[in-house]
């Protein structure tokens, strides 16, 4: 099987590493945890193709630590049981029936790619070999580590945000991946590849790989991309460019009343293998964002379906999914209670933190009394930092 240029690509320091400054830049987390041996468990948080596993690879290297990978979509318990017992020290059956079991140092790097996809009895078990040292975690994860990571075992990683990685980035990647491949790119398709990759770094070279495999150009033009990406070679990526465009679709036809389509790109995404609870998620974020104030208990509806996505699972739980889209789609929209916040925002962001009228102010003290604050009168204007008294965020109802 031909290695896929993303991985034929990958840097092996952190001098060739792209992107990520903010992390792996001289005197950066990263690049110290590295240069000081001091490697604390920890979460990668950030878009697809930016480099998580790359830097995670780089830290055991740049360590000298045992590396062992695992995917959450397709590891168990034994699969933890074989590197656990791998590790000097890890294999005394203490670990396996007593959380408690004492500290050892972290000889090795676990590295656990979508652990958002890790259930809560599988961080269970894994928690007591983070906590007494045997492994040293590395997670990484597409969606917010708060909503899926436990707070026992979050409380004992640091989590690190990376970022989508810019245009100029990637067209550096791009011309690294042209020049493994022996090919020359021209400047149109380069810029063409790191804008359609939106900040995803695997995107952009599975293309460049696909065009220069189908087509075998010596330069790599426009015309060679556009040609591959009407081939069928391209499959659905659950964390790729399709997967951005299809739930981005889906979200559109719900926000225009369009239930067919709407039903269409759920079957879609749900046939494909998308993550049943990020579906779930983004209808609860419609559900106040695009229907609101319109029909409130939109979200009632929204949370119920997530609540039946968790509790009673695929493939059952995909008729509650089109239940909450026909929903939906159907409902009224109006987005001014979304609207009014962002506005209220833009304020607190300009104008920093003015200074709270001193009627509505808490008054605990009868000195604080005497000067005027929390003498509260209904009915009375003055409610907002004097500087915006006229200011007005949600439109008034009619009566």
């Amino acid at each position: 099987m031909t290695q896929p240029l993303a991985d034929l690509l990958r840097p092996q320091s952190l001098a060739d590493f792209v992107g990520q400054q903010h992390l792996v830049g001289s005197g950066k987390p990263l690049y110290r945890a590295i240069e000081q041996n001091i490697v604390p468990g920890m979460i990668l948080w950030g878009p697809p193709g930016v480099g998580k596993t790359t830097l995670a690879r780089l830290i055991a290297a740049g360590t000298g630590r045992a590396f062992h990978a695992l995917s959450a979509v397709s590891a168990g318990k034994n699969d933890l049981r074989e590197i656990v017992e791998a590790v000097p020290g890890g294999g005394q059956r203490s670990l396996f029936t007593d959380a408690a079991a004492p500290a050892r140092p972290g000889s090795a790097i676990l590295f656990l790619d979508e652990i958002h996809r890790f259930n809560k009895a599988q961080q269970d078990y894994l928690l007591p070999f983070v906590e007494n040292g045997t492994l040293v975690l590395i997670g990484a994860t597409t969606e917010n580590p708060s909503f899926e990571v436990i707070p026992a075992l979050l409380s004992r990683l640091q989590v690190f945000v990376l970022k989508a990685l810019t245009v100029d980035d990637l067209q550096t990647i791009v011309r690294r991946g042209a020049q493994r491949l022996a090919v020359a790119i021209d400047a149109d398709a380069a810029l063409f590849l790191a804008e359609y990759a939106s900040g995803d770094a695997r995107a952009a070279l599975n293309l460049l790989d696909n065009a220069v495999r189908l087509y075998r150009p010596e330069t790599v033009t426009l015309a060679h991309l556009h040609e591959s990406l009407q081939s069928k070679h391209l499959r659905y990526d659950k964390t790729g460019e399709e997967h951005y465009d299809t739930i981005s679709a889906f979200i559109k036809s719900m926000r225009a009343g369009q239930v067919d389509a709407a039903l269409y790109y759920l079957a879609r995404m749900i046939d494909a293998g998308e993550d049943a609870r990020f579906i779930a998620r983004r209808m609860v974020i419609f559900a106040s964002e695009d229907i609101g104030m319109a029909l409130p208990t939109a979200l009632v509806v929204a949370n119920e379906v997530f609540r039946a996505v968790e509790t009673v699972g695929l493939p059952e739980a995909q008729i509650n999914l089109a239940h909450g889209v026909v929903y939906l789609a159907s409902a009224p929209k109006d987005r001014s209670s979304y609207d009014a916040y962002f506005a209220a925002l833009a304020d607190v962001q300009k104008h920093g933190n003015l200074a709270i009228p001193l009627h509505i102010r808490n008054a605990p003290t009868r000195l604080l009394k005497d000067l005027g604050y929390g003498t509260q009168r209904d009915g009375v204007a003055g409610y907002l930092p004097e500087a915006l008294q006229d200011r007005h965020y949600y439109p008034k109802k009619p009566g």
